[in-house]
């Protein structure tokens, strides 16, 4: 038995300390948290200084037991978790589950080499009270919060049985919420841009433009005919030096903001393979608001630069946050090893790895030397200077003299259009006289704020000081499980515009096409979202209030530093939080914002049409439900908002299902069920593509659909096997064998032709093998979470969301404690929230399931 027992929290990054420690070092992993509250009840004694009840998690008792025993044996234990608040509370449960003394050894590091592990043991210390107290108060507090809030969301908000609110969540729902609204209220308003392209030297193009818009097509217009004729003359060039300087080395936060622009990757996705860069001993720690490198850092990166690219692209920085509650004795993330120009073990960790060691490279790089000229031109109109009009166009260029870190790194902006990129200008000369190619007036439009896509909302919430960076990641995994906001693209709408064109003396309009209004990967609130966050808006604005939940976190870090005491504070937020949820709870506050929104009047039967939320989802109602009549019901589609429907938008969904033609003497109708839309023909359902709108395909589309279906399902067949029938047919996804009712690929160059019975069969006891070594693992009390045997290896299935295993993890190992961990946590891992099924379908509905889920009526049958 070893004399040392090391205790981290990573079996990775037990794998890759034990490598780096001698034979008197045992290293095992506690796989996360042993103990935590339990998932019943609040667990918290609010009238004995909110002492939180933990207890050891229940597939985490065998683990406990077998490190007690590990503790014992060996002459010293190191607590050697992660150099973070959570870090060290796992290292605190741990002394306590584990009987440990107070003064056990707890070593941190910054990054997982053999010299910062060997430093770290000789220089331990104990566990940092004031670090674990800041942790509880954070985890009793969301508990509080979780626990009390929760339960009125489903009092009171109709159909809001899996709801749930939180402290960082409501207020990254709420910053959602606002910023949908200000785009629905932007009223675009236009404008005319006028540009201009001269002829230099014969060959050479010269770019201009004037510095202020036109607010008229008039004056637009009037301005060109002024320049028929005009002569153009430089009448000043001005060059001015000019550099660049590069960005600082990552944060969390920046590091998840670009790794989004850059790489397209979720905060969730950057966080988990930052986590493996660090385990696997090639990252410093990814969990840091600091932007400072060690001196021993800064000397390697010099070095790494030295040899690369020369002395004189070196310059080093000390960078400082700005932000007070930064912890500067900690690093940025950075390479531990800059000589290590790729690292990784698969293609995420080696863009990722890429993207930090260029980022922290090119901070300690020289700055970009430029030369940036404005060129002045002066209009001359035959008709003479004009009061209405601008006498001058403006071009500007750029050159770079030296490229220093640009050699290696730019940083990425949130808003593409990037105004400071300009090109090369040709030779010019004060005096010359330019030759007008073209110029043009265009209509150019005013646009909203774009949309939180993941970075910005990060980038938004870190301004405002709410949240830490080890929330963000499943702060927006939970808005997004929770079904109060979808991460989606829009593809934008159609809008006309019109241009002016001077050229060879005359002025022609034109009317041009322009797509305005798509957005990728951008986050929209749903209706459910909207209710949830006007309803605390409403009732509960501490929760969603910016300052109050950034002094929330301010007090975090006093706890920590040792200033506040941790149950004070809690109790000087529970005093008001608690009475304001009684007062709410025992109030006639019922269905907040559920009921009907009033939009108009039905033109063919003269009932009010209304739109609200209902328990399977937002719905829209025509009529009033009475003895003698029913309303009826259709679900409003993805995308569509209560607050923002219109009557006409609202009609057009009672539209389904429609009949498009007769194929074959029968009708075709279109529909939306279960599944998504259809087309039913004969008895039978074909779906549409995505491709395909339900509510304007044509006669011609569906017939298309209904023949490629049956080709798809058209096959011969084999024989028979075990008394059924074996047959063969080539679908959407190539060519296959059927058996029962099951479909099953040809192997890769197979084809139907020459295909044998032997060989069908053997493909079926293929498959038959395959499914029945599917899972490896199952927990009947976590159904939805599975370990399973897939084609390119195992993996986690946590609901629809699968989970990459890491390669040094025993798949057949694994607890639900570990698979919840993986997932990203518990919430992340909780069940999604079953969609409404949809269907515009106008359907009267029995009185009785008016009353209790009137929007579920307007679901069609199962296809």
């Amino acid at each position: 038995m070893s004399k040392n027992l090391v205790i981290v929290e990573s079996p990775a990054k037990a794998k890759t300390i034990e490598g780096y420690l001698g034979r008197d070092f045992t290293v095992r992993s506690s796989f996360g948290h042993v103990r935590d509250l339990p998932k019943d009840g609040l667990a918290v004694d609010v009238s004995n200084g909110f002492l939180p009840s933990y207890e050891v998690s229940p597939d985490k008792k065998k683990l406990v037991s077998e490190l007690k025993s590990l503790a014992k044996a060996a002459e010293v234990v190191w607590l050697a978790t992660d150099d973070d608040r959570e870090g060290e509370a796992i290292s605190w449960h741990l002394k306590e589950a584990l009987g440990l003394r107070d003064n056990t050894n707890r070593i941190v590091f910054r990054e997982i080499t053999k010299s910062a592990i060997l430093n770290a043991i000789q220089s331990p210390r104990t566990i940092d009270v004031d670090l674990v107290n800041a942790q509880q108060a954070r985890r009793v507090l969301d508990r509080l919060v979780g626990y009390e809030l929760s339960p009125v969301l489903w009092r009171k908000i109709k159909g809001g049985q899996s709801l749930s609110a939180g402290r960082v969540q409501s207020v990254a729902l709420r910053l959602v919420v606002e910023r949908e609204r200000e785009i629905d209220k932007h009223n675009a308003k236009s404008s005319f841009k006028v540009t201009a392209q001269f002829l230099v030297d014969g060959s050479k193009m010269l770019n201009a433009e004037l510095a202020k818009n036109f607010a008229t097509p008039t004056d637009a217009r009037a301005f060109l005919e002024h320049c028929i004729g005009a002569t153009f003359t430089i009448k000043n060039l001005e060059v001015k030096p000019a550099k660049k300087s590069p960005a600082p080395p990552f944060t969390t936060s920046t590091l998840q903001q670009e790794a989004s622009r850059k790489l397209g990757y979720s905060v969730d996705r950057t966080m988990r393979i930052a986590q493996n860069l660090y385990e696997a001993g090639k990252i410093s720690y990814m969990r840091t608001d600091s932007l400072n490198l060690s001196r021993e850092a800064v000397d390697k990166a010099v070095a790494e630069i030295s040899t690369e690219f020369g002395k004189n692209y070196v310059q080093t920085r000390h960078f400082k946050n700005k932000n007070e509650s930064a912890q500067e004795a900690h690093e940025a993330i950075r390479p531990t090893n800059f000589n290590d120009r790729a690292a990784g073990g698969d293609r995420d960790q080696k863009r990722l790895y890429e993207l930090i060691w260029k980022r922290a490279i090119a901070s300690q790089m020289a700055d970009a030397q430029l030369e940036r000229t404005t060129v002045s031109i002066d209009i001359k109109s035959t008709g003479g200077r004009d009061e209405r009009f601008p006498n001058e166009l403006i071009a500007q260029g750029e050159v770079i003299k030296f490229d220093g870190f640009l050699k290696v790194y730019l940083e990425s902006k949130d808003d593409e259009d990037d105004e400071d990129a300009k090109g090369m200008l040709p030779p010019l000369t004060v005096g010359q006289e330019l030759d007008l190619s073209v110029m043009k007036a265009t209509e150019k439009f005013t646009r909203p704020q774009p949309r939180y896509a993941e970075a910005s909302l990060v980038k938004k919430l870190e301004e405002m000081g709410i949240g830490r960076p080890s929330t963000y990641a499943p702060t927006i995994s939970t808005i997004i499980n929770r079904g109060y906001v979808v991460k989606q693209d829009k593809p934008g709408t159609e809008r006309k515009f019109q241009e002016y064109t001077l050229q060879r003396e005359q002025i022609t309009e034109t009317s041009g096409k322009e797509n305005f209004g798509s957005e990728k990967a951008k986050l929209f609130p749903t209706n459910t979202g909207i209710v949830v966050n006007d309803f605390l808006v409403e009732y509960f604005p501490d929760i969603v209030d910016f300052k109050f939940t950034a002094n929330v976190e301010k007090e975090f870090d006093e706890i920590a530093d040792g200033k506040v005491n941790w149950q004070k504070m809690l109790g000087d937020f529970y005093g008001d939080f608690h009475k304001n949820i009684e007062e709410i709870q025992g109030s006639s506050v019922v269905s907040f914002k559920t009921g009907a929104r009033e939009l108009g009047i039905d033109p063919k039967s003269g009932k009010k049409i209304s739109a609200r939320l209902g328990k399977y989802g937002a719905y829209v109602q025509i009529g009033e439900s009475t003895d003698d009549e029913k309303p009826i019901y259709a679900n409003l589609r993805d995308g569509q908002l209560i607050e923002t429907i219109s009557v006409e938008d609202a009609l057009s969904l009672f539209a389904l299902p429609r009949e498009v033609g007769f194929f074959e003497d029968n009708a075709m109708t279109i529909g939306i069920g279960k599944f998504g839309p259809y087309v039913k023909h004969d008895g039978k359902y074909v779906s549409l593509t995505k491709e395909d709108d339900p509510y304007t395909i044509t006669a011609e589309r569906a017939i298309e659909l209904i023949q490629q279906k049956r080709n798809e399902s058209s096959g011969d067949a084999l024989g028979e096997f075990e008394g059924k029938p074996v047959t063969t047919g080539k679908g959407r996804f190539g060519p296959y064998v059927k058996y029962e009712d099951k479909y099953i690929s040809l192997g890769k160059g197979e084809q139907l032709t020459g295909l044998t019975l032997e060989r069908a069969v053997e493909l079926i006891q293929q498959k038959r093998n395959a499914e029945a070594n599917k899972y490896i693992k199952e927990f009947p009390e976590r159904p939805e979470i599975k370990v399973v045997n897939g084609m390119y290896g195992p993996y986690l299935a946590v609901g629809k969301r699968n989970v990459r295993l890491p390669k040094d993890i025993d798949p057949a190992e694994l607890t639900l404690e570990k698979c919840l961990e993986l997932a990203g946590g518990d919430e992340a891992a909780a069940p999604a929230k079953k969609a409404p099924a949809k269907k515009a379908a106008a359907t009267k509905a029995p009185a009785k399931a008016a009353v209790k889920a009137p929007a579920k009526k307007a679901v069609a049958k199962k296809k």
